[in-house]
């Protein structure tokens, strides 16, 4: 049987990429500083039964590559059992060589357990057999896993009418590990989604006042934010199609709420009119209480209309989109500045089209305030995987500053996903090792061992300033 193949040097091709992660990146701490972990399950300290429930429910890059090889949805996210679950992912981990998840899946099992035989159909028994005994010696709870891979901060995602009692909770317990939330108030922009006015609603209840005017909506997200800040948190996020940016009228977004608030229809143009106004009025309430905001920008969701309606949202039919992302993108940037309203933002795109875009729009509002005050974010969702997060490395550093980059993040459900932040760290290295060896860089390993550090660590902990 194969071992080992998660060995030392994985990914490292050359000396210098070996010494720029093993000496400056590998025991950098984690702030993993956007994911969607349940902090639920980290205030009561969580255990898991069995793998199938750690590493296979909730993960939808497993559950797509399983829908493609022909297996049931029984076995995905039906009725089987776990362990017939487990199994039948482990029929499909031979079948995704070149997918990010063959790396991943082989690191997790490496990297938490301890495992170096390749997962298929011959080892899935013992494999499930050895898991199993681990989960249940008691050193696997939610706590420990954080622990185990040097996390120092993770930043978790709620809704806007979140009571945050579980972050309450985790504070007062002072676990080693720092737990923060971002701010996620999407459903008070998409004024034509489906319940949105049920959704008003719980926003009215969680702010305690009752929202039957636009203004009445603005000062109840504020009610929110002025929470939310108070509970520590200081970060934001969105996650867009794209940025909606149109001229509008102050009376005509108070006529749209109106409108929609008696159950009337919406047109386009008028959602996008409030959407555009909303979002304007969000960025520069973040900007008054220093939070850094996110736009997680390009994902087509809810494709397959049919097993939307089975299954819901989040459960593997969403994909890359191709909207248009500059013009825009740029009007919304330039209004929050013309008025120094600009906080520090982080932009992601999904589509790798969109790479040099992004990568010369943040040039044009980096104004010299803030070390890397605009930054073009990690390759996320489809694109963190190695060809993903090596063109978006090129080409922040050809059209800007990779040394002010802030890293990596897992944006993942799930407790054993931290290994990506090795993943990024190693092909980073790599990628800085090649050049050094064809001459491309100098041989100044205290130079670029210490870019290497900022970016795996220290760029993240300065642009944060995480309590």
């Amino acid at each position: 049987m194969i071992k080992n193949f998660i060995h030392d040097n994985f990914l490292l091709e050359n000396k210098y990429a070996e010494e720029l992660y093993h000496n400056y990146s590998k025991n950098q701490p984690i702030i993993d500083y956007h994911n969607h972990l349940p902090p639920k399950e980290i205030a009561e300290d969580k255990t898991f039964n069995n793998i199938t429930n750690i590493w296979i429910n909730g993960d939808h890059y497993k559950w797509r590559a399983m829908r493609t090889l022909g297996i049931n949805e029984k076995f995905i996210t039906g009725n089987g059992t776990d362990k017939d679950k487990f199994l039948n992912w482990a029929k499909t981990v031979p079948y995704t060589m070149r997918n990010p998840l063959y790396h991943w899946t082989h690191l997790e099992l490496t990297r938490y357990f301890g495992i170096t035989v390749l997962l298929n159909e011959k080892s899935a028994e013992n494999i499930w057999e050895q898991t199993q005994s681990q989960l249940t010696s008691g050193s696997f709870s939610t706590r420990q896993l954080l622990n185990k891979v040097n996390a120092e901060y993770v930043c978790t995602t709620e809704d806007p009418t979140d009571n945050l009692k579980y972050h309450q909770a985790i504070k007062k317990s002072n676990f080693d590990v720092k737990v923060g939330t971002s701010f996620r108030p999407d459903k008070a922009i998409l004024i034509n989604a489906k319940g949105y006015n049920e959704y008003v609603n719980s926003l009215g209840n969680a702010a305690a006042t009752t929202i039957s005017t636009y203004n009445d909506l603005c000062d109840a997200l504020k009610n929110r934010i002025d929470f939310f800040d108070k509970n520590g948190c200081s970060v934001c996020d969105h996650g867009l199609d794209k940025i909606y940016f149109e001229t509008f009228t102050e009376a005509e977004v108070k006529a749209i709420f109106a409108k929609k608030r008696e159950g009337k229809v919406i047109s386009n143009i008028e959602a996008l009119k409030f959407q555009s106004a909303i979002l304007l009025f969000l960025a520069e309430t973040y900007h008054e209480y220093g939070w850094v905001q996110q736009y997680h920008l390009g994902a087509l969701r809810n494709n397959n209309a049919r097993m939307h309606l089975i299954l819901g949202p989040d459960t593997g039919w969403d994909s890359i989109g191709d909207y248009s992302q500059a013009q825009k993108l740029s009007a919304f940037l330039n209004a929050l500045d013309s008025k120094d309203k600009l906080t520090k933002t982080i932009i992601y795109n999904l589509n790798p089209a969109d790479n040099e875009v992004m990568a010369t729009m943040i040039g044009n509002f980096n104004d010299g305030s803030v070390k890397g005050k605009v930054q073009f974010g990690s390759g996320w969702w489809f694109l963190d995987q190695k060809d993903g997060m090596t063109k978006q490395l090129n080409a922040l550093s050809n059209m800007g500053l990779i040394s002010c980059f802030i890293g990596m993040l897992t944006d993942s459900r799930s407790f054993l996903s931290f290994p990506r932040h090795e993943y990024f760290r190693r092909i980073l290295c790599n990628l800085l090792g090649d050049e050094i060896k064809r001459g491309e860089l100098p041989n100044d390993m205290e130079w670029i061992g210490k870019m290497v550090s900022d970016i795996s660590y220290n760029n993240a902990k300065e642009y944060f300033k995480f309590n």
